[in-house]
């Protein structure tokens, strides 16, 4: 049986933490919302690409690919169709709600790997991420019933979520014939060129209307891509992806806490009970793992 790698659960931790508060950045942000999701790629994109080719000569010596191929494409795509409907979400519903509903991808992707490969899961791995699940449903409830487009944002959060799964499944295969600084470097870029188009189409501003405004673009870039997505690659290529998935889900508890500072979006009693709960379902779904 394979070993747990503890130090890949880490980082996958700290990235989904580091993608909690892209919903902060966001909303600090004074474009408008598809130009906020382009900028974040587009200013991530030349860090990635110059790790990229500082690692070129170790990826072929090590006999992975660096060229863009149509799995890489794919996950350009999915993930730049998802983080186009998510930061429309934002801009309707809280972060915390748009946050936990983009991140339901373990749902699919457990329901992906019975279906399509026939994985069987233990029922440790199944109680924590039906707990997981419970404790963010818990943490967003007493949000979710604004209507009116509070609830457009509901669902936009949770439409986003399919296709976050499809991203994340299409990474964990591309991670076993890309390194991360290639991976990365090439599905940013591809993300970028698929949000432009709709960048420059939505209303609200394309550009920050000062220099201060290019703080949380940097921000989105730095925090959320290259120190969020980036170092979920790397551990996407060292967990199960059913693991995976259900750990990111403190992504949600991550952007509550952040949303509380900073918006005064208040958490009750219940809701810090589902934080709880939350916390304690990663941790039950990572002992079914090992």
């Amino acid at each position: 049986m394979k070993s747990f790698n503890a130090g890949a659960f880490a980082a996958l931790l700290a990235g989904g933490v580091a993608i909690g508060f892209a919903g902060i950045l966001m909303r600090l942000s004074d474009v408008n919302p598809i130009a906020s999701a382009f900028w974040r790629m587009l200013l991530a994109a030349p860090v990635l690409w110059a790790w990229a080719l500082a690692t070129a000569r170790i990826d072929r010596a090590a006999g992975l690919r660096t060229e863009l191929s149509p799995i890489v494409a794919w996950s350009g795509l999915f993930f730049g169709i998802e983080l186009g409907i998510w930061h429309l979400a934002l801009h309707y519903t809280t972060v915390a709600n748009a946050t936990l509903l983009s991140n339901l991808a373990p749902l699919f992707i457990a329901l992906w790997l019975w279906l399509a490969h026939g994985e069987r899961f233990s029922r440790g791995f199944l109680a924590g991420m039906a707990l997981a699940l419970v404790g963010a449903v818990v943490l967003i409830g007493p949000s979710a019933t604004g209507g009116g487009t509070h609830l457009l944002g509901d669902g936009l959060g949770l439409l986003s979520t399919t296709f976050y799964a499809a991203y994340q499944l299409v990474v964990k295969d591309a991670r076993g014939s890309y390194s991360t600084a290639r991976l990365m470097a090439w599905s940013t870029s591809v993300t970028a060129l698929v949000l432009l188009p709709f960048a420059l189409w939505m209303p609200g501003p394309f550009w920050p209307a000062s220099m201060a405004g290019w703080l949380p673009l940097l921000g989105l870039a730095l925090v959320a891509q290259i120190g969020g997505q980036t170092v979920i690659a790397y551990a996407f290529a060292h967990l199960p992806a059913s693991l995976a998935s259900v750990s990111l889900l403190v992504q949600p508890l991550t952007a509550a806490v952040a949303a509380l500072a900073i918006f005064g979006e208040r958490l009750g009693p219940l809701q810090l009970a589902g934080g709880v709960l939350l916390l304690c379902g990663i941790y039950f779904s990572k002992r079914g793992h090992t």
